[in-house]
């Protein structure tokens, strides 16, 4: 039976709602008050920004006061390349430091620290259509730890011992500073993003707070343009994209290494 075109288009409108729903109520901080009927859990408050709870506060920008938080999160000053091996395979990574400082400062900050060796692969959804496969949550190196609970979790400094998580950092096409802490309808933003969700874009999850992303990454596994402006991208995959496509739920990364650019991390 052939179904009408505002059919299709409301079924599509759905299944976006649907992905898009998952992906943000899996990638909650673990140390939230409230949880969703999902499992996941959203976080009250944001500490990684100076943002109000509902992320309506743009952060100031990096480096332009030593006392911001932002000043205080790893930056990434140029590019750098990390690769993964999963399965026995090697995925590398572009890390786009330039478009994306903050965003990518903190993942090469937690490759360095070999935060991501170990970790589970938690989502992977590639029905009713290819969306994302991601992983990251530090939690998931125990194996022993819920597997309905994967998710929620966020890397820990080992210092302070709190979360860190990090603002919303996308850069408008075109612009020369990034809109932080709101997403780009909130904000009023009509150009679309630089950095896109392409087939093979590495990007930052997160739960309901636009401030609230922490370690949790994903894989673009095809063209998912809805995603833009509502989470930060930061890097895409050069090579592996077949190893990317294989990835099944509990796969694990056995190892994540910066290869190239760490002198551009700075601390």
């Amino acid at each position: 039976m052939l179904h009408s075109t505002k059919s299709i288009g409301l079924f599509r409108s759905f299944w976006v709602m649907v992905l898009v729903f998952l992906l943000m109520a899996c990638s909650a901080p673990s140390n939230s008050s409230s949880t969703s009927d999902t499992g996941g859990a959203s976080p009250s408050a944001s500490p990684a920004s100076e943002s109000t709870q509902d992320g309506n506060e743009t952060t100031s920008v990096p480096g332009s006061e030593s006392t911001s938080p932002l000043a205080q999160l790893p930056q990434l000053q140029g590019d750098a390349t990390v690769v993964l091996q999963v399965n026995g395979k090697t995925i590398t990574l572009a890390i786009n430091g330039k478009d994306a400082p903050i965003t990518a400062g903190n993942f090469i900050d937690l490759v360095d620290q070999k935060v991501y060796d170990g970790t589970a692969f938690h989502r992977v959804v590639r029905t009713p259509s290819p969306f994302v496969v991601q992983g990251g949550d530090p939690q998931s190196k125990d194996p022993n730890f819920p597997v309905q609970q994967l998710g929620t979790g966020s890397y820990i400094d080992p210092e302070t011992k709190q979360a860190r998580y990090l603002p919303l950092e996308i850069l408008p096409e075109g612009a020369e500073q990034a809109i932080y802490s709101k997403t780009f309808k909130s904000a009023g933003e009509s150009k679309p993003p630089k950095l896109r969700h392409t087939r093979g874009a590495v990007a930052m999850a997160r739960s309901q707070l636009p401030d609230s992303a922490s370690a949790q990454f994903y894989f673009a596994l095809d063209d998912v343009d809805f995603l833009d402006g509502n989470y930060a991208v930061f890097g895409s995959v050069t090579e592996g994209m077949e190893v990317v496509d294989q990835i099944q739920q509990g796969d694990r990364i056995e190892s994540a290494k910066v290869t190239a650019g760490i002198e551009n991390l700075k601390r």
